[in-house]
């Protein structure tokens, strides 16, 4: 399967195009499962003045109605296209604690979606507070996956062993991304860890034998930056390794 679980369109104030824009490339390149996930709080703060306006000035708040509307529009989308590619509802969770416009709000329902990314659990400031357990339970998708995070190594400062954590996560549908992030927004930085992880047989060993799952996530906010053959490959390897990806049968 080609998956690609990690997307931006303008709903996030990083992203540019529109979902319908961002799903015609990924059925242009090939990708067979694409998942749409913006940052809480770009859908929730509506408009980017609101999100960067000083505290003390209305409007400014946040609108957890909102992830409601962008839940809607992508489902639209997802009918739209569904006999050209299979689309699931996510959504982005940002949890720092010393940015309390980013950080997702403690009323906010995120439940409702297909699956959500929790972006740096590994951060001294995240609300997961090293939990990433609980953090889960708290945002209540049926899936949850941890975003451009090295695993081994936050699961290391926490004193656990990564085959009883990684299983942990297999027991209770926590997937680990693999961001591939190749473009311009990001520098054109590849992530440490997933190229360590490739290389480092027993990293693969625990993950195969634990069960946990893996997925695929360019983390895209350009269109003209996508690289879809590049999602396939990263795919393919992990097939290879005999590793399974997340929502593979």
């Amino acid at each position: 399967m080609i998956q690609d679980l990690h997307s931006h369109t303008y709903y996030s104030f990083c992203g540019k195009d529109s979902p319908e824009t961002v799903v015609e490339a990924a059925i242009a390149g090939g990708i067979e499962l694409f998942g749409f996930t913006d940052h809480n709080h770009g859908i929730g703060f509506l408009r980017k003045d609101a999100y960067k306006a000083p505290e003390d000035v209305i409007p400014c708040s946040y609108d957890d109605r909102a992830l409601k509307r962008y839940y809607d529009h992508i489902n639209l989308v997802k009918e739209k296209y569904a006999d050209k590619i299979k689309i699931l509802r996510g959504i982005e969770i940002t949890a720092m604690l010393d940015k309390p416009k980013v950080a997702l709000p403690e009323g906010a329902d995120v439940s409702f979606f297909d699956y959500c990314l929790i972006e740096n659990p590994d951060y001294e400031n995240s609300l997961v507070k090293k939990d990433l357990f609980s953090f889960a339970e708290r945002c209540g998708c049926p899936y949850t996956g941890v975003a451009h995070t090295d695993m081994f190594k936050f699961i290391g400062s926490i004193g656990e062993d990564p085959y009883l954590y990684f299983k942990r996560m297999a027991e209770q549908n926590i997937f680990w991304e693999m961001n591939v992030s190749y473009d311009s927004i990001h520098k054109y930085r590849e992530h440490p860890y997933v190229l360590r992880f490739f290389e480092d047989k027993e990293q693969q060993a625990i993950i195969r034998e634990s069960g946990a799952r893996l997925s695929v996530g360019f983390d895209g906010h350009r269109i003209e930056d996508y690289l879809p053959d590049r999602v396939a490959n990263y795919c393919k390897k992990i097939t290879e390794i005999g590793i399974k990806l997340v929502f593979e049968e």
